[in-house]
C-alpha cells in the first residue's frame, strides 16, 4: 500500500511538473476584432451575430442584402453588399485583403489598418481621423474613395495619395489600358475636372479623376464608423 501511494505521489508531481511546458507549447491564437454590427452576413461558414468574434484568416461575407461590421483596434471595417474579405494580421496591425464588392474602413492612426486588394495596398495617409472605400472591380480596376480625411495607394514602389473628397479609377495594368485607348488617357499630369489620367511613379499603376464626393455629411455609414477608437 506505501508503494502504490509512493508511485501514485511520484505521478501527481511529474504531471505537475510538466504542466506549464505543456501550457507552453500549445498553439494560442489571439482574436483581431469582433463584429459590431451584422446582417445577411457570414465569418467563415457560420452566421455573423453581433459579439461574433473574428480571428486572423477569418473570411467575412455579405448576401446581396446584407452588411457586415468588424471593430479591430483602432479601426473598423465594413463590408456591403455582395463584399468578400479576407481579414489578417499585418505586422501586429489588423488588414483585410477585398476580393469581391466593397470595402469602407475608418481609422484612428496612420498604422492601424491595411486593405489589400489585387496588387494595390492602401492605406490611411496621416493619424488624424481617416476613411476610405475601395470597390473591386475586377483584377486590374479598383474604385477608391477618400470619404474624411487622404488615403494613400501604394504599388510596389509607387504611390500616389487621394485628397478628402476625391475619387479615382485606379488601373493596375496601365499599359493594356492605353494600348486599349481608353478615353480620357494621354499624358497629363494630375487628376483634372475632364478626368485625365495621372500616372504614378513608372506606371505601375494609373489613376483617373471620376470625380468629387458629396461630402461625409452624406456618407450613409459615416456616423457608424467615424470613430473607430470609441469603445
Amino acid at each position: 500500500m506505501l508503494r502504490l501511494r509512493a508511485l501514485h505521489a511520484a505521478a501527481v508531481g511529474l504531471t505537475l511538473a510538466c504542466a506549464p511546458a505543456w501550457a507552453a507549447n500549445s498553439p494560442t491564437t489571439t482574436p483581431l476584432g469582433t463584429v459590431i454590427a451584422a446582417d445577411h452576413a457570414r465569418v467563415g461558414n457560420n452566421g455573423a451575430d453581433v459579439g461574433t468574434t473574428v480571428y486572423s484568416g477569418d473570411s467575412l461575407s455579405t448576401e446581396p442584402a446584407g452588411t457586415v461590421q468588424i471593430r479591430a483596434g483602432a479601426a473598423r471595417l465594413l463590408l456591403a453588399n455582395s463584399s468578400t474579405a479576407v481579414v489578417n494580421d499585418s505586422d501586429g496591425a489588423p488588414s483585410a485583403k477585398l476580393v469581391q464588392g466593397t470595402a469602407t474602413f475608418s481609422t484612428g492612426n496612420s498604422q492601424a489598418f491595411t486593405l489589400f486588394v489585387s496588387k494595390a495596398v492602401i492605406r490611411p495617409n496621416s493619424d488624424q481621423p481617416t476613411i476610405g472605400q475601395v470597390t473591386y472591380i475586377n483584377e486590374k480596376e479598383l474604385m477608391v474613395t477618400a470619404r474624411r480625411g487622404a488615403i494613400v495607394v501604394n504599388v510596389e514602389s509607387d504611390s500616389q495619395v487621394v485628397t478628402e473628397g476625391q475619387s479615382f479609377r485606379v488601373i493596375l495594368d496601365p499599359e493594356a489600358e492605353a494600348a486599349q485607348g481608353p478615353a480620357g488617357a494621354g499624358g497629363s499630369q494630375g487628376p483634372t475636372t475632364r478626368g485625365g489620367p495621372l500616372k504614378a511613379g513608372r506606371s505601375r499603376f494609373l489613376i483617373v479623376a471620376v470625380g468629387v464626393t458629396a461630402g461625409v455629411a452624406a456618407f450613409g455609414v459615416y456616423k457608424a464608423i467615424e470613430s473607430p477608437d470609441r469603445p
